[in-house]
């Protein structure tokens, strides 16, 4: 346990004051003894991955701030059980080398794995709701453990049942189940698909794929990278909102989203509402290669950060009547 640490250095937006009681926990055992002890003793609590989805407040947290560092993969067959604070990259890359196919364009996504049915992580056609088969959890509610299908999960765009009912689940461990071979899933995405040479609906090898991901992450500023300014963010700060087809936007890109929906494009909306890429506010601003990325330099705050996104917001909704949602979460005490 230490007191020694700011939450800013703990996140990749690098916003956030002081953690009263940080507790680093390496097993699911001790994650479930230190959140356990909290709400015993009716302290704040924060459980923390790897930062990489956090806009932490300003004035610290008052309570207990848990760091989960819980590492392992098991495989079974196709099947991998991979503790919650396994880093997702590095998970990636295994899946990548031990020839199983279904994460290989969710490459580059910083953070942890036990984040990643939180937030339904998805990029480049691919989300993590597509593979999984359990998810592990300690339930604050129920003060139990509990294993969730992925019906429980409730899995929408960047969305679950974990999302909704913030607070109550801690994820432990998570599994998911791939496919063997050197060859990827079908790509599903049309920038991808273009940069491996490949039609929409092709196939790769895994390694390409990867490779071909992370390229096109880095040239966005979406790998972190401390060296990397542009890398200074939560990467998509808003997720591309779902409207009725009949409220498209002209000249907007879209796609299908079912039940005569859209999937409108958010960094389209964001740079045609006058927030292109580097744009800036004195310490926050838009990243200079990617609009829907915001970046904060030295010193900046949360309050700066929100602000700033909120003023994207009521220029989005103004011009054009759709409202975007932010995809990080901003804690409170």
């Amino acid at each position: 346990m230490r007191s020694d640490v700011r939450l800013a250095d703990l996140t990749t937006l690098a916003v956030g004051g002081p953690a009263v009681r940080l507790i680093e926990v390496e097993t699911a055992a001790e994650l479930v003894t230190a959140v356990r002890d909290a709400d015993e003793a009716r302290r704040p609590l924060l459980v923390l991955g790897g930062g990489s989805n956090l806009i932490a407040p300003d004035e610290g947290w008052p309570g207990d701030v848990v760091a989960v560092r819980s590492r392992g993969i098991e495989r079974a067959g196709n099947s991998l059980v991979v503790q919650a604070g396994e880093d997702w990259d590095f998970l990636v890359g295994y899946t990548v080398e031990a020839g199983l196919a279904g994460m290989e364009a969710l490459s580059g996504i910083p953070g942890s794995t036990g984040a990643t049915p939180v937030q339904n992580v998805g990029a480049y056609g691919q989300e993590v709701a597509q593979t999984i088969t359990e998810v592990h959890v300690y339930d604050r509610a129920e003060k139990t453990q509990r294993v969730l299908s992925p019906a429980e999960c409730g899995f929408a765009y960047r969305d679950s049942r974990l999302k909704r009912e913030p607070g109550r689940f801690v994820v432990l461990e998570v599994t998911f189940a791939l496919h063997p071979g050197e060859l990827s899933r079908p790509v599903g995405y049309a920038e991808l698909a273009r940069s491996l040479g490949v039609e929409v609906g092709g196939t790769a090898p895994l390694a390409a794929v990867r490779d071909a991901v992370l390229a096109l992450r880095r040239g966005k500023g979406m790998v972190w990278d401390p060296a990397d300014p542009d890398s200074r963010s939560a990467g998509s700060f808003f997720t591309n909102p779902i409207v009725p087809a009949e409220q498209a936007v002209e000249g907007c890109p879209s796609w299908p989203a079912g039940d005569g929906q859209v999937k409108l494009s958010a960094a389209w909306l964001v740079q045609h509402a006058g927030f292109g890429r580097g744009t800036r506010d004195g310490r926050v601003g838009t990243s200079s290669r990617h609009s829907l990325a915001l970046t904060t330099a030295d010193g900046a705050t949360a309050a700066e950060l929100l602000a700033f996104a909120g003023g994207i917001v009521a220029a989005v909704e103004e011009q054009f009547g759709v409202t975007l949602e932010r995809e990080p979460t901003a804690v409170r005490p």
